[in-house]
């Protein structure tokens, strides 16, 4: 897809907003399968968990649970809920757990999966949220990232694609929980931006 498509901003009813194709289906399966092979080839022998923030990472975790099962793993499976945007297009730098792990992490190597990395301020949040649940690692593993926008030393460990600072939406992303569903990753627009 080539052409800017215009949608119905959620904040405002009446004005477009924006998308612009920018990381293609194929690209993030593609990626996916690379980042897989790393994952399993990091992991191997070992007892793992993933833990899946929501919403944003359940179409990435998905494919790429589906893809370290090709490379002989099946790991157990938890979702953590943390918030920092709302329905605004910037993290309010405040993160909040709003929903948290039921499986036991204790001694088990732990992957945790997110769609992105800006700020660094959630991930750096849940890892050490992880790691009082007693695993014997955290790495993190995220769709995109954004390291202009770092306010923080983190740094992922795996990451499917690395960006400039632009808003997206798609394969999971959002605005104000509108376009998650898109088979691609896209630039966002808004009116008045």
């Amino acid at each position: 897809m080539s052409l800017t498509q215009m949608h119905p901003s959620p904040s405002s009813g009446e004005a477009k907003a924006q998308i612009k194709p920018y990381i293609s289906e194929l690209n993030i399966h593609l990626r996916t399968a690379n980042l897989a092979a790393r994952i399993a080839a990091d992991f191997a022998g070992r007892e793992m968990a993933t833990i899946i923030v929501l919403k944003g990472a359940f179409v990435f975790a998905s494919d790429l649970l589906r893809r370290l099962a090709i490379q002989g793993l099946t790991p157990a499976v938890d979702f953590l809920r943390a918030a920092s945007y709302g329905e605004s297009d910037q993290s309010s730098g405040k993160v909040s757990l709003q929903l948290d792990l039921s499986l036991d992490l204790r001694g088990k190597d732990v992957l945790l999966i997110d769609d992105i990395c800006d700020t660094g301020l959630t991930l750096g949040y849940l890892v050490e949220h992880i790691y009082r649940k007693q695993p014997s690692s955290v790495r993190t593993c995220v769709l995109v990232d954004k390291p202009s926008r770092r306010e923080t030393e983190f740094t992922p460990d795996y990451i499917g694609f690395e960006i400039p600072n632009m808003f997206v939406v798609g394969y999971g992303l959002d605005y104000a929980e509108e376009f998650r569903c898109l088979p691609y990753i896209a630039s966002l627009e808004l009116p008045g931006s």
